[in-house]
């Protein structure tokens, strides 16, 4: 009966092992590139407007 236990926390720290390093590897990939391409595309739409804007001015 032990053994079964053993087995099934075993199996239970595993998963949870498995889905931690999932959502860390989740976690890097969108602070590494999905942000600095939506901030990149942020800056380069502000640019267009400020293009716009100026124009517009002249």
């Amino acid at each position: 009966m032990a053994k079964k236990h053993s087995f099934a926390k075993g199996v239970a720290t595993g998963l949870l092992g498995t889905a931690a390093t999932v959502a860390g590897a989740v976690f890097a990939v969108k602070k590494t590139i999905i942000e600095p391409e939506k901030k990149k595309l942020a800056f380069i739409e502000e640019n267009r407007k400020k293009a716009a804007r100026r124009r517009v001015s002249r």
